[in-house]
This record gives structure tokens, sequence and C-alpha cells, in this order.
């Protein structure tokens, strides 16, 4: 199915689908490295679905980065310990008990290099929640109780290279130079993938997706 400029395969969005013929409203997650295509694939899913999903990104739940500063991780930023994972468990749990009301949901603004209240929302009607980031399968405190929440887990991965490609792009779009990027990647991304590659047993579905199709990918 092509939606927008990037295709889901069919199956895919069965699977996303089939989580929520319990009748009740169900949470997807999305884990996987940084630059695996996670955010790309949720949004995709998302909109395949119309108004059954509502995407929720982990990267709402960044510390600012006073947080951040306080904290001594300006320099992890986007590390497993540089999250409210309570926050998003919160969420998660409220999300996923449905409700009358819409729910407001942040997002991580990267221009301005914050997290932002309310970007996204979650109508009453939406039987799907569609919801990806790093950590989501990671044995760790915080991490374990929001994956108790989730009707279905999918660990979505590309090669290397082409992750290691698609973070210099965003990093350099943001305004780092090639070395203050290459350094972050090494220094940063790098070791945070480690620790995800770590989890990826734990996820239902193994999602590998091309270099030269963004959005889509097989069932692994």
């Amino acid at each position: 199915m092509e939606h927008g400029t990037e295709p889901v395969e069919a199956a895919l969005i069965e699977a996303a689908r089939a989580l929520t013929r319990s009748g009740r409203r169900a949470v997807l997650g999305l884990a996987g490295p940084p630059g695996a295509g996670k955010s790309t694939l949720a949004r995709a899913l998302s909109r395949a679905l119309g108004e059954e999903a509502a995407y929720v990104p982990l990267d709402g739940f960044h510390l600012s980065n006073e947080q951040l500063d306080r904290l001594g991780l300006r320099s992890r930023k986007g590390s497993e310990p540089s999250f409210d994972v309570w926050g998003y468990g919160a969420l998660l749990r409220r999300l996923a008990e449905g409700g009358e009301r819409e729910v407001y949901v942040p997002d991580f603004d990267r221009d301005l290099d914050e997290p932002v209240a309310a970007r996204h929302r979650v109508a009453p009607e939406a039987r799907l929640i569609v919801t990806e980031g790093n950590y989501l399968a990671c044995d760790l405190p915080g991490w374990r109780e929001a994956r108790a929440l989730m009707d279905g887990l999918w660990y979505v991965d590309a090669p290397a290279g082409v992750r290691d490609a698609r973070l210099m792009a965003r990093h350099v779009a943001h305004g780092r130079t090639e070395a203050a990027s290459r350094a972050w990647i090494d220094a940063n991304d790098a070791p945070n993938a480690a620790l995800v590659e770590r989890s990826r047993e734990r996820a239902d579905l193994r999602i590998g997706l091309p270099p030269t199709d963004p959005g889509g990918g097989g069932l692994r």
C-alpha cells in the first residue's frame, strides 16, 4: 500500500490492525536503534490506518536541556537515562485504558532541541496507539513496565551503514558540522544502539527496512 510517499506493506498494516480485534484499544510499540526508521514506519502505519490509529512518540519524553544539565547528561542526550520513562509509562497506561476524552501527547522538536507539549492528539475513537522509541524492548526499570502495557512490540532495524548515514545527515541538517556529527555518533549514538540491539530478542517481530524503502519492510 502506498500512503503519501511512504509505502507500507499490507502485511504490516494487517498485523497492526489485528491487535485491535479484541475490541479494546491496543498499543503497538516499535523499538530499534537510532536511525533504523522507527518514526518513519510509525507515522506511515498511523496514516495508513487513518482514524483507527494514533501516533505517540517516546521522543516527547526527552528530559529538557535544563534537567539534563542538572543531571550531568547533556553530552548523553538521547541515551536511556535521558528520558522520563515513568512519565511515558503513565501516558501509555492512560491511553491503554481508553476513555471518552481526547489526549494530547508531547513530541521532540529538533529545531528547538527540546521537548514540546501537545503536538500530537489521540482521539477517543482511536483503537490502536502506535508508539516508537529506541528502548521499548529493554529489560530495565521503567521500560519493563511500559512494555507490559503493549499488546505487540516490533523491532525495527536497517543495515548499520544505512543507519550511520541517516544519523550523519540528521545531525548535519540540525546544525552540527560533519566532524561534530561524527564525534556525536561515535560517542553517543553508537553506545545507545549497542544497548538497544541487546534487547531485540524481547520483541515479538523483527522488521528489516531495506535502505531504499524507509517506510516499508518485511516481517522476520
